[in-house]
């Protein structure tokens, strides 16, 4: 295996594709310069430098060294970002914590990563007093006189291949798997980050996705390594979307979790005659969808195909090929296997298979997890666990996931982790989570459940459950069985549950959730 492609040895000739000499050097070049607009606060290199300063004495205060792991739940600001760049500068391994979690996600997330140190928000006392943190110190984030500090900070020895980042994911069955991404995979998911979205000299990258997400935290480079700037919102809103892209003169959307979908049930009168936006890009959207959104949006779509475990990305469409999810990035190959290993024929869906031209693109490892990453990294590729199939051009279209698990307005569900909160009630014997389609994003949940004896009001089950699990992980419909039908080693024959929804409960429509 070469160390660079082709692609990369042409763009970064004396570059170790790392990250903290990347922003480092980015930093000290060119103080004066603003690299974030977040709200009418201008994130200039000077600021971060001054912030990442602090941070680091205060790092250093609570007896932290390079290595340990600092949990992070922290909605998106200014702070969360000088913090992440200080912790990468720092050989810090940050925990980002996904702030719809509730209880049992928490717990377990706490329990797994076994962090030195919990940074929390006041917003999310609440949620958190409650919880066993192990040997981590629960803080809030200090707030510092950055005015009159020092611009001048650490630069400690960072190997590319140590852990940049504990990035938990969902996409299986069983408990949630931490995946082990380094300084190298990050930098490779920025690199493909320009790639995929289009990026030139100039452009206004409009950053709202949660900064515990890849989707968010990969775009903290850009930055530094191309002339563009980031125009940071807290969160997506419908009704700000527009002036916010009026206000930014953004040029690319970062489009999951159903955005796209969103702004197209907005009344047109919401959406001006004209907009700087130049690309949508992400992944989702189908073929009889595509040129609706594209006519209506007036943009043009960059549909591509990735996971946390392979650096965020895989591919790309650049012929705008409707609903296809294109070809391998130039470091990528695919293959798509069938059930023995063995390369399907053309036309037909198989498990895609990558491997990579450049060392260090895939995940070293899950975290605490052999058994898991055994099964996923095989001589060297990756097994994805999804299916894809390719047509007679060398396209790509996606076909859905092989494991028991729901994509739900950008988050990736694991069965396992809704239907063992359901364990717990005292009323339920049994339950079944399944994905069923949805009019807004990927697909919305539906819990079967089977009683022990008598039924429980749904409203007092759903708001039981409220408190338990994430936003994301809750059903949005419930319905009573009398039974599963079983395998012979007594798991549930889920492919054999109907995915209508006329005879469920439908929350929405009764509750306030």
């Amino acid at each position: 295996m070469h160390r660079y492609s082709d692609y990369f040895a042409h763009r970064h000739a004396h570059d170790e594709l790392d990250c903290a000499p990347l922003l480092a050097a980015g930093l000290r070049a060119t103080p004066a310069r603003t690299v974030v607009h977040s709200g009418d606060h201008a994130m200039t290199c000077e600021d971060i430098s001054r912030h990442v300063a602090q941070l680091q004495r205060w790092f250093a205060s609570l007896g932290l060294v390079p290595g340990d792991r600092v949990a992070v739940m922290l909605g998106n600001s200014p702070e969360h970002m000088h913090l992440i760049y200080a912790l990468v500068m720092s050989g810090l391994v940050w925990v980002p914590v996904n702030t719809k979690l509730r209880a049992a996600g928490l717990d377990y997330l706490l329990q797994h990563a076994e962090p030195k140190l919990f940074i929390v928000d006041d917003e999310y006392d609440a949620v958190t007093a409650a919880l066993d943190c192990g040997a981590a110190r629960r803080m809030r984030l200090p707030a510092f006189d950055a005015d009159n500090a020092s611009a001048t900070f650490d630069t400690p020895a960072i190997g590319v291949h140590d852990p940049l980042c504990i990035i938990y994911t969902s996409g299986t069955t069983g408990a949630p798997k931490g995946v082990v991404f380094t300084h190298r995979m990050m930098r490779i998911a920025s690199e493909a980050a320009l790639k995929v979205a289009d990026v030139r000299d100039g452009d206004r990258l409009f950053l709202w996705e949660p900064l515990c997400h890849i989707g968010g935290a990969q775009m903290l480079l850009l930055p530094f390594m191309e002339n563009v700037t980031l125009h940071a919102v807290p969160r997506f809103s419908a009704s700000q979307f527009w002036p916010q892209i009026e206000r930014a003169g953004a040029t690319q959307l970062h489009y999951l979790g159903g955005v796209l979908d969103i702004l197209m049930q907005l009344p047109e009168s919401a959406q001006p005659p004209t907009h700087t936006l130049r690309v949508a890009w992400g992944a989702g959207v189908s073929a009889p969808a595509w040129e609706p959104i594209q006519a209506r949006l007036k943009v043009r779509l960059r549909e591509c195909y990735g996971m946390t475990e392979c650096a965020s990305f895989a591919t790309m469409n650049v012929t705008g090929k409707p609903g296809s999810i294109g070809r391998p990035l130039p470091w990528i190959d695919i293959e798509l296997l069938d059930e023995n290993g063995q390369p399907v024929a053309e036309g037909e869906a198989g498990e895609i298979v990558l491997a990579s031209r450049v060392e260090g693109t895939f995940l070293p490892a899950y975290l605490h997890n052999p058994a898991a990453t055994h099964a996923a990294m095989r001589h060297g590729k990756l097994h994805t666990g999804d299916r894809a199939r390719r047509d007679a051009d060398g396209d790509y279209f996606f076909v859905g996931r092989q494991t028991d698990s729901m994509r739900v307005r950008g988050e990736n569900v694991s069965a396992w982790e809704i239907e063992r909160v359901f364990a717990a009630h005292p009323a339920i014997r049994a339950s079944a989570a399944i994905g069923v389609a949805s009019a807004i994003g990927e697909q919305d949940i539906l819990l079967n459940v089977q009683f022990e004896d008598e039924p429980v009001d749904w409203e007092a089950l759903h708001a039981w459950a409220r408190e338990r699990l994430a936003s994301f992980q809750l059903p949005r419909y419930y319905r009573a069985v009398s039974g599963f039908e079983m395998t012979a080693s007594e798991r549930i024959r889920k492919h054999l549950l109907p995915r209508t929804v006329d005879d469920a409960w439908d929350r929405l429509a009764s509750v306030q959730a």
